[in-house]
């Protein structure tokens, strides 16, 4: 490990000038500077240290291994279809809908009832009064017929709900699919500024050593050596930065995918530029005619037109048929085997469900604003992503054009001048902070990238190829 060849000339090199009593002041505060600079990079390479690696064998005795799972961009989305807990939340709501739509196509329950009549008097026909002689019972079935295709128009709304459910299934793979690819690469890009970090740290900590040493010759000056210094902690703390947002990352892409925390994520697929060139007027067509969200936008509106015909329909009354059969006494009250039939419609004078249309008649109007405004939506999302897409595309080209080995070069150059007398420490660490800042921007930009083309895709609600 590069830690290790740095270790032991650093060590060797405090010993050293702690053996001269002239700039023992110095050596004090230039041990505490390599002391901290080592500790920091400890933090990052445990292997090379004592410390570090039993600090990471202690939670090793108290868990379990932990399994190492390599995932490619197209497994984790199969693995996300399979375990997400918001996506089979959604999918219950289908079940739902289709139980719903059960209900709607039901018959209503027929009506069983049981009367009975009896005689108060004391005595007839010389023979006490009782509920077996002069008693009767009066059985009836009584059924509600709904008039006017009340039933029909139930069926049909509900049928537009289990459609629109479904579409609002699929307009949550959409978006949710969208936050797994676009976390995918988080870690992703995460990894790339972590590489970048070490290697500056790395290469800065190899000058420290080298220029640890010249000081003590009396090369170069004390404050030359103390911006080294200062530059090795900076890109140390780059590097715990880049960590914690890989351990972030890969939590958020933990949840996603509904993994345990002692799962180890690999992933495979790289953060690398494929160049996209779609055309805007296919994709502003192929957004209307895909978008789920659209898609559920239209079918709440003929859901709602449904719904408009139902409440219509509650103008005409429902009709009540009923038939019964009495049973009774030898001595009345009434006719022997008697059967009765009724028929019962509740006259519409004042409630004509005036209320239920006027609302349903407003849920239409809500429903093609809301579609409207959806529709809207969507166009300027195309729109937008597109624009976006094209800019980033073209910062990328111009950063692999050139500019990215031309900032490389440049330290490079810089470092070697330095070394032979050329150039001077601020000379280095300017190269050093261009060089960083224009490979971290085109990481940035690489990830906006393909960021911006997972964005177009999620608008235009289809995967895009060319």
């Amino acid at each position: 490990m590069d830690v290790n060849e740095q270790g032991a000339p650093l060590n060797t090199n405090r010993s050293a000038r702690g053996g001269k009593p002239a700039k023992s002041g110095y050596v004090a505060s230039s041990t505490l500077w390599i002391s901290a600079a080592i500790l920091l990079l400890s933090v990052t390479n445990p292997v090379s240290f004592s410390l570090a690696s039993a600090a990471q064998a202690e939670p090793k005795a108290s868990t379990p291994p932990s399994s190492t799972l390599r995932l490619s961009l197209d497994e984790a989305l199969a693995l996300f279809l399979r375990q997400n807990l918001d996506l089979i939340t959604v999918r219950f709501g289908i079940d739902s809908a289709k139980a719903q739509q059960i209900t709607a196509g039901l018959f209503p329950n027929p009506v069983l009832s049981v009367a009975t009549l009896g005689s108060f008097a004391k005595e007839q026909f010389g023979v006490p009064s009782n509920l077996s002689r002069s008693g009767q019972v009066y059985t009836q079935v009584q059924q509600l017929f709904e008039m006017a295709g009340k039933r029909g128009y139930r069926i049909e709304s509900s049928a537009f709900g289990t459609k629109s459910t479904e579409a609002n299934f699929e307009d949550a793979i959409r978006q949710l699919g969208f936050t797994v690819k676009d976390t995918y690469y988080r870690v992703q890009l995460a990894q790339r500024r972590l590489a970048l970090a070490e290697e500056n740290r790395d290469r800065f900590a190899r000058i420290l050593e080298v220029n640890t040493i010249r000081f003590k010759k009396g090369y170069i000056a004390e404050v030359d050596l103390i911006r080294i210094r200062l530059q090795v902690v900076d890109f140390q703390s780059q590097v715990i930065q880049a960590v914690q947002e890989a351990n972030a990352a890969r939590a958020d892409l933990r949840v996603l995918l509904r993994l345990s925390p002692a799962v180890k994520l690999e992933l495979t697929t790289e953060l690398e530029y494929h160049r996209v060139d779609p055309d805007i007027a296919v994709l502003r067509l192929v957004a209307i005619d895909t978008r789920p969200d659209i898609r559920v936008k239209r079918l709440v509106q003929s859901q709602r037109m449904a719904d408009l015909k139902l409440a219509k329909a509650y103008r005409y009354p429902d009709v009540t048929a009923g038939g019964g059969y009495a049973v009774q006494g030898p001595t009345g009250p009434d006719n022997q085997q008697q059967f009765g039939l009724s028929l019962g419609v509740p006259v519409p004078l004042f409630n004509r469900n005036q209320g239920g249309i006027a609302q349903a008649e407003v849920g239409v109007q809500v429903a093609e604003a809301e579609f409207q405004k959806t529709l809207n939506q969507v166009e300027n999302q195309v729109d937008l992503a597109y624009r976006n897409l094209l800019q980033s595309r073209q910062l990328v080209e111009a950063y692999q054009a050139g500019v990215l080995d031309d900032a490389r070069s440049v330290f490079t150059i810089v470092e070697r001048a330095y070394e032979r007398g050329g150039a001077t420490i601020l000379d280095l660490l300017d190269a050093a902070r261009t060089s960083r800042l224009i490979q971290q921007n085109y990481i940035e930009t690489l990830f906006n990238y393909q960021r911006n083309v997972f964005l177009l895709e999620s608008a235009v609600g289809r995967e895009i190829t060319s």
